[in-house]
Formats: structure tokens, C-alpha cells, sequence
């Protein structure tokens, strides 16, 4: 693969200025680089596919995910990087077939989440959530309204995890990054 991590950035930072857009880019990047240790997968591959899932959202709302495919496509990504990209928006009916993509579709919505459970946090900050405040927030459906819960629950379904164990990897990858998150430096 002559794409890489660096590079996969560089294009993120290009197609996306919305800050929050970022952070969440960051951190289903962290994560999907945290579970690529528990599924053996290629870390860059899979952190590729986290940072890009989004990257056309914002120039192209309406044709996201397929612009965001069709412009990696030309690039030369990997088509695995590709497809787990299509597949994480349900809509497109591409199938999730690999590990890298049931990975992304178990994230992306549980990421949100957790960003939006850190800023209702006292000191705002990522550090301070646990597990159980988001298994609560997860539960009262007038908070973060635009999370899809339903996608959650299937994402851990179809990744074969507990959704206990599935918060804290990624919550524990976005402590990681909390300087991100935070924007402290980005």
C-alpha cells in the first residue's frame, strides 16, 4: 500500500475544516487502530479507514460516502480501505465482509456519543468519562439525539463484542488522543 497514514491526513485535513468533524475523524481513528490489535489487522490499514470514513461529509453531503469512495478510488486506496468506507453508512447496502469494516461500523455512532458525553462532563474533558456514564447516556434517547442507537447496538452485534468491553476500548483509545479531542493540539 503506497497510501499512507500521512497521507490519508493530509487529505482529511483538505476536505474538512469543521472542527468537531476532526475530532471525530481522530477518534474513530484511534479506536479502529486500537481494535486492529485485538483483530490482528494492519494498524495503518485500519487507522486509514477510521480517519477517511467521513472525509467527503462535509464538501458533499448528499453523495457521502460515495464521492468520498470514488476520489479514494482514483488515489489507488486500497479497495479494502474502500468498501469498509462504503459499508459503515447502512444506506449504501455495500456489506460489511472483514473485521476492518464491522470495526468502523461499531465505532463511528459510539464515538459521538462519548464526544458528547465528555462535554457535559464538569471540566469537559474526555479523561473524566467512565463507562457507565455512557451506558446511561446510551440508554436516555433525548440526549445526543442525532446518535443512532439502533446502529450501536448492531454495530457490536455484528463485531461479535460485549457492549460493556466495546465502550471501554473506545473510550480508552480516545483518552489516548484526548490533546485532540480537546483541541489542545490537533
Amino acid at each position: 500500500m503506497n497510501f499512507t497514514i500521512e497521507d490519508a491526513e493530509r487529505l482529511l485535513r483538505e476536505y474538512t475544516k469543521n472542527d468537531f468533524l476532526l475530532k471525530h475523524a481522530f477518534s474513530v481513528k484511534a479506536a479502529m487502530e486500537k481494535y486492529s490489535e485485538i483483530f490482528n489487522g494492519d494498524k495503518e490499514k485500519w487507522g486509514i479507514a477510521g480517519l477517511l470514513h467521513d472525509f467527503d461529509y462535509e464538501k458533499f453531503p448528499d453523495d457521502h460516502p460515495y464521492k468520498g469512495a470514488e476520489i479514494l478510488r482514483k488515489m489507488g486506496v486500497d479497495e479494502d480501505i474502500v468498501k469498509a468506507i462504503l459499508s459503515h453508512a447502512s444506506y449504501t447496502g455495500v456489506p460489511r465482509e472483514t473485521d476492518m469494516a464491522r470495526a468502523l461500523f461499531a465505532i463511528d455512532e459510539l464515538t459521538g456519543l462519548i464526544l458528547a458525553v465528555s462535554f457535559v462532563m464538569p471540566d469537559k474533558s474526555i479523561k473524566s468519562v467512565k463507562v457507565k456514564s455512557v451506558k446511561k447516556k446510551l440508554k436516555d434517547k433525548a440526549f445526543a439525539k442525532k446518535v443512532n442507537r439502533e446502529e450501536i447496538y448492531q454495530g457490536v452485534e455484528e463485531l461479535g463484542v460485549d457492549l460493556t468491553s466495546h465502550i471501554e476500548t473506545v473510550l480508552n483509545a480516545m483518552k489516548e488522543i484526548s490533546d485532540i479531542i480537546e483541541g489542545k493540539s490537533s
